[in-house]
């Protein structure tokens, strides 16, 4: 092979480079994850620009850097602003990452929408024709002259308008389909991400303004193309949920300038996303009456104390081996919880099929569940409704005590809003919410007192 054509093997899940191809990677320890691409033209050594900027580089104390934190640009979209930590960040890169469908485009153009009344923003798309951008556009309404669309591909034109036109805010969808004349692969190989999101940072960085990338993922919901990417940007949200329902969830799972553990819920309809602004009563929309095995939660994410229905169903099994099903929660979490159970309750529920489901489809790993799990559990298995005007909380451990959680101020505050009655919680959290007035507040020590109220 000729010179400067040499062949380089990177790792799709992490970017670890290797002269040559291996079948599991030594960096991630993840299989079959090398793919070949040629190796960039070498430069030569001596004294280059880089070079002489590094001789002429200043160091400045940290005490004299000058940082604002109320420097933020609002989206006029509130749940967006919850996740982000209270708006954009000057200079921030974003990546926005879910499945096909869900809604990505969608929501940034929403922002475009909002912030073109005062800002001037460039949508730049490699996927997509501006007539195409346009149908989708019509749906939601009329958009301001600040908005600016580019249907490009090629990094070294898209990189001569942004610096010549200066926007407020730059929209890149997608990464994937982005390249570099310099790079000598395909768009969407590992190489031309990496190269990509490199330049964007620069320009994000260097002309302090925000850029949001969306991403591609794969069928296992991480983002498409080298582990590098997640840890070149700033922020990385994700958006879940099902494509056919109507509800989404907005995460940040990194976050440089604000809590990862807020969310934002937004209900897909004709005119685009709508902000769901008090998601439990959105999630216990429906919910059956005395019905057994139903049971309200409460689980927090961040700040916001969100209320989930809870469902379990509990039958004897015809098969030697029973079946059990988790959807919404952790499913060894579930077969934890119901051996507590039957060691410490006496419950016979080892022959029977167990089906645990989080209704809305929301997936709910806190372990403020678990007593609104047991509950379920028991209320299904004798067959006995609880109070549909009680809400529970609590942490079970192996020794079927319930131990506090975070926030129960919070918690029985939501409560208490959309109208419940009775809140059964850990009695080590009665007082911190013995001064709120309204609700009947039920400490327990351990479950065999919380099943006591079914």
């Amino acid at each position: 092979m000729a010179k400067g054509k040499k062949s380089v093997f990177f790792c799709q899940n992490c970017g670890h480079e290797e002269s040559k191809w291996l079948g599991q990677c030594p960096m991630c320890k993840e299989w079959n994850t090398f793919v070949e691409e040629k190796a960039p033209a070498g430069v030569t050594k001596g004294t280059t620009a880089a070079a002489r900027s590094a001789r002429e580089a200043k160091l400045i104390p940290l005490s004299e850097v000058d940082a604002d934190e109320d420097v933020r640009y609002a989206t006029g979209i509130r749940e967006l602003d919850r996740v982000l930590g209270g708006g954009i960040v000057p200079g921030s890169l974003v990546l926005v990452g879910g499945d096909p469908g869900i809604g990505k485009s969608t929501l940034l153009l929403q922002v475009c929408r909002k912030m073109a009344q005062m800002k001037k923003i460039i949508y730049i798309s490699g996927e997509e024709s501006q007539a195409q951008i346009k149908l989708r556009a019509n749906r939601m309404g009329s958009f301001s002259e600040n908005l600016l669309l580019l249907c490009e591909t090629n990094l070294e034109v898209i990189r001569s308008v942004i610096e010549r036109e200066k926007p407020d805010l730059v929209i890149i969808d997608s990464i994937q389909t982005m390249y570099s004349e310099d790079v000598a692969s395909a768009p969407g190989s590992v190489s031309q991400v990496r190269e990509s999101t490199n330049i964007f940072m620069h320009l994000a960085k260097g002309l302090l303004i925000p850029v949001f990338i969306v991403g591609h993922v794969t069928k296992e919901g991480t983002v498409a193309g080298p582990r590098v990417l997640e840890h070149m940007v700033d922020t990385v949200l994700y958006f879940e949920g099902d494509r056919h329902a109507s509800y989404r969830i907005l995460r940040a799972v990194k976050n440089r300038f604000g809590s990862t553990n807020e969310i934002g819920v937004f209900e897909m309809r004709q005119n685009g996303l709508v902000e769901v602004e008090n998601p439990s009563e959105y999630m216990l929309n429906g919910k059956p009456e005395n019905s057994s095995g139903s049971v309200v939660a409460c689980s927090m994410e961040g700040t916001r104390p969100i209320l989930i229905e809870i469902q379990a169903l509990v039958c004897r099994s015809n098969f030697g081996m029973p079946r059990r099903t988790a959807a919404g929660t952790d499913y060894n979490r579930v077969n934890l919880l119901m051996a507590v159970l039957e060691k410490r309750l006496g419950m016979s529920l080892s022959n029977c099929d167990a089906y645990v489901n989080i209704a809305g489809g929301i997936r709910m790993n806190e372990p403020a569940v678990d007593l609104g799990i047991v509950m379920a559990l028991v209320s299904s298995y004798r067959n006995r409704p609880v109070d549909e005007k009680a809400i529970v909380f609590g942490e079970v451990g192996l020794s079927g005590e319930v131990r506090a959680v975070s926030m129960p101020e919070q918690r029985v505050n939501e409560a208490k809003k959309l109208g419940f009655e009775t809140c059964i919680l850990p009695e080590v959290s009665l007082k911190m919410v013995k001064d709120i007035k309204g609700i009947r507040l039920m400490g327990v020590k351990n479950i065999s007192d919380a099943v006591g109220f079914i």
